[in-house]
C-alpha cells in the first residue's frame, strides 16, 4: 500500500507471559491485537523459543523480529537470567530465536532497555532531549539510560549499592508490598535511590515504569529530588514497541553509532 507507515514486530518475554504484536514504527502504536501466551515453566530457552514462534505464526508476520529478555544481553548472548530459567545464561539467543522463526533476522535486547527506547521515542520522553533514565519498579528495579536517543545498554542500576543496600532491595515496589509500607514511606526509600542516580548521571528526566507507575499520583509527589519525573505512558506495550524498533534498526547504541 502506498504511504503505509513502516512496521515492525516485537516480542516481550516476561516471567508470567510472552507477548507480541505488530508495531507502527512512526507512532509506537500496536497495529491489531497484542498476542499473549503464558510463559512456560520451566522457562527454558527451547520452551520460550517455541512459545515465541507460536506468536509469530499466529500474527502472520514475515519480517525481522525483535525479542526482549529479562537479562543482560550483549551481541545476542545472554549473561543473566531473572524470572526465566538459569539455563539461559550463555545462550546465543539471537541464533536460537532465528532458528525458531525459520531463519529470520532477530535482534535480542534487555527488556528494560526496550521499554526505555520506546518511552523515549513515543511515550513519556518523546519531546525530551538530553539524558533520560527509565526505571521500572517491580520485583526489582530495571533501568534504561538514554542520551539524545542513544541507548547505553545493560545498565542494571537496580543492583547499585545505595546506603549499604542494593537499590532494588531498598526501593523496588516488591519491598513496599513485603513490608507493608505506605506510599509516602516507600517514597522516602525511592528518594534515596534517585538521589544516588542524580549524583552519578545528572539526568534531565526520570521516567517511572512498572505496575506501580499507574498509581504515580500517590507517591511521586512525595519524592524529594531535583530531576523532573513522570510516569511511563506505554505500560504493557513498551517492551513490544522497543523490541520492534531494535529489529528494524530504529534505535541507536554506542556500537551502532561507531559502525
Amino acid at each position: 500500500m502506498p504511504n503505509e507507515s513502516p512496521r515492525g514486530f516485537g516480542i516481550d518475554v516476561g516471567g508470567s507471559g510472552v507477548k507480541g504484536g505488530v508495531v507502527n514504527l512512526e507512532t509506537g502504536e500496536l497495529i491489531g491485537d497484542r498476542i499473549k501466551i503464558l510463559t512456560p515453566h520451566p522457562a527454558t530457552p527451547d520452551a520460550i523459543a517455541e512459545t515465541a514462534a507460536k506468536i509469530v505464526e499466529e500474527s502472520g508476520w514475515e519480517g525481522k523480529i525483535g525479542v526482549t529478555l529479562p537479562s543482560v544481553v550483549k551481541d545476542g548472548k545472554v549473561y543473566t537470567a531473572a524470572n526465566i530459567d538459569h539455563s539461559w545464561i550463555g545462550v546465543q539467543a539471537d541464533e536460537l530465536f532465528s532458528k525458531a522463526f525459520g531463519g529470520r533476522q532477530v535482534a535480542v535486547l534487555n527488556d528494560a532497555d526496550a521499554a526505555g527506547l520506546a518511552e523515549d521515542a513515543h511515550g513519556a520522553g518523546k519531546d525530551m532531549t538530553g539524558v533520560v533514565l527509565l526505571l521500572t519498579f517491580g520485583t526489582g528495579i530495571g533501568s534504561a539510560l538514554i542520551n539524545h536517543g542513544l541507548l547505553m545498554p545493560n545498565t542494571e542500576l537496580g543492583h547499585m549499592e545505595v546506603h549499604g543496600k542494593e537499590a532494588e532491595h531498598r526501593a523496588a515496589s516488591s519491598v513496599k508490598d513485603r513490608k507493608g509500607l505506605s506510599y509516602e514511606k516507600w517514597a522516602e526509600h525511592v528518594t534515596k535511590v534517585l538521589n544516588a542516580y542524580e549524583a552519578l548521571f545528572w539526568p534531565d528526566l526520570f521516567i517511572a515504569g512498572g505496575g506501580i507507575s499507574r498509581k504515580s499520583e500517590k507517591w511521586i509527589p512525595h519524592l524529594d529530588i531535583r530531576t523532573p519525573i513522570v510516569p511511563a505512558k506505554l505500560l504493557n506495550t513498551a517492551g513490544i514497541v522497543g523490541a520492534a524498533m531494535a529489529a528494524e534498526g530504529a534505535t541507536a547504541t554506542p556500537e551502532s553509532a561507531l559502525s
